[in-house]
């Protein structure tokens, strides 16, 4: 409800605002387990807007419907004037509010969008051609500058709440009503410790201890301002600040370049011969390779739906170069079990680690596994916690590092 875009200028805007969510059937309906604690953790954030909000005497409108069939119902039932929503740019949102935008002009309803989950958008930052970025540094080089020079609008949303529209009419739709399972999320409310993003630098890559500050799954769902977490991160650590970076720059080569979300970013890696061993890629899922950073993390991610941040980039590195798995399997099991997924981001890291993206690593660089749990985990205490029962030869690894090295090497070449 705070620094909310859309929800400033719609409550500057008129005394009947009306606050909607939509369980998008669209996208419900194609989730794989209705035992979803992102759809969990939506659901008790509704609920906490919904208390905010009775003190205003105004309720949330929930509908469990596909969006164009939910505003239609709506301007029937409330003869709709105009919609605020902020902006989203995932491929199938952009999709998704083109066809509301026509419904709203067809319909003689103004359609507002604005930039709230974002500093900067599009094309906001771009080369001095007019082209977008597709190299991490300069890119961030561009946005401080024009964070440093530019003026950050805050929107006060949460002062002027009394012109939310006086309705009691609407009852929250239960979990189970919407098709999924009453799981709690298990997530507390959002809070930026500043001891943690003050060190953020010399702890976030070590899985043992809690290192980094697991606020993605907040920005992703709008619990949180990206103008806070900014303004916090200027202060406090660059390092923190490149994280939020990354995130943008992502979204933009996303925007820019939507066949990325099917395809290599650089297309000759279309062309690699991957292995696509099913029995292999179940026991990468499983966390049963017989490496243990590799297998703690997966554990870790089936357990509670997140993964250190480090131990991402080894597993993912695993799966594309020691198993020669298409970084698309990788990327759709993380898309099932991610609790901060979010597509840009996921698509981008895992497309990083394969070697086929924008500024991505090399594909001649090879984690070795065993070599980051020692850099990274020196005690065991991560692969302990994540792996009952461990002791040295626990599984033995089903694949030789240097084979699978110099393996990956070669496949690699031949495409390129």
């Amino acid at each position: 409800m705070q620094d909310n875009a859309s929800l400033y200028h719609a409550l500057k805007n008129s005394d009947k605002v009306l606050l909607l969510f939509i369980f998008d059937t669209t996208i419900l309906n194609k989730l794989p387990s209705k035992e979803d604690k992102r759809v969990s953790f939506i659901h008790e954030s509704l609920i906490d807007i919904n208390q905010e909000i009775r003190k205003y005497d105004s309720s949330l409108c929930i509908l469990h419907d596909n969006p164009l069939a939910a505003f239609e119902k709506l301007n029937g039932q409330f003869h709709i004037k105009a919609v605020y929503t902020n902006s989203d740019y995932e491929p199938y949102a952009i999709k998704r509010d083109k066809q509301i935008g026509e419904f709203a002009k067809a319909n003689n309803i103004v359609f507002n969008t604005y930039k709230d989950q974002v500093i900067f958008e599009k094309s906001e930052v771009m080369k001095k051609d007019g082209t977008p970025y597709t190299v991490f540094t300069p890119y961030a080089k561009v946005w401080k500058e024009q964070y440093t020079q530019g003026e950050t609008k805050v929107y006060p949303s949460e002062k002027i709440l009394t012109n939310l529209y006086k309705t009691n009419s609407f009852a929250i739709p239960s979990l189970t009503e919407i098709g999924f399972k009453a799981i709690p999320s298990g997530t507390s409310k959002p809070e930026i410790h500043r001891n943690l993003i003050l060190h953020y630098q010399e702890t976030r890559d070590i899985p043992a201890i809690e290192g980094t500050s697991r606020l993605g799954v907040h920005l992703r769902f709008g619990t949180i301002s990206i103008r806070h977490l900014v303004e916090t991160a200027q202060q406090l650590s660059e390092t923190w600040l490149n994280e939020w970076i990354w995130r943008e720059f992502f979204m933009m080569i996303l925007y820019h370049f939507q066949e990325v979300e099917h395809h290599a970013f650089k297309r000759k890696y279309d062309a690699i011969n991957w292995r696509n061993n099913e029995k292999e890629f179940k026991l990468w899922c499983k966390g049963e390779t017989g490496y243990p950073l590799v297998d703690a993390g997966m554990r870790q991610l089936n357990e509670t739906g997140w993964m250190h941040n480090r131990v991402r980039m080894v597993v993912a590195s695993f799966l594309t170069k020691h198993l020669l798995i298409d970084w698309r399997w990788g990327e759709a099991y993380f898309a099932e079990k991610l609790f901060d997924y979010e597509l840009s981001s996921n698509n981008g890291n895992w497309q990083w680690a394969a070697g086929c993206g924008c500024d991505a690593a090399p594909y001649f660089r090879v984690f070795n596994p065993s070599l980051q749990a020692k850099k990274f985990d020196p005690d065991l205490i991560y692969i302990k916690r994540w792996i009952k029962n461990y002791h040295e030869n626990y599984l033995a690894p089903i694949v030789d590092h240097d084979f699978a090295r110099k393996r990956a090497l070669s496949v690699y070449k031949a495409a390129l």
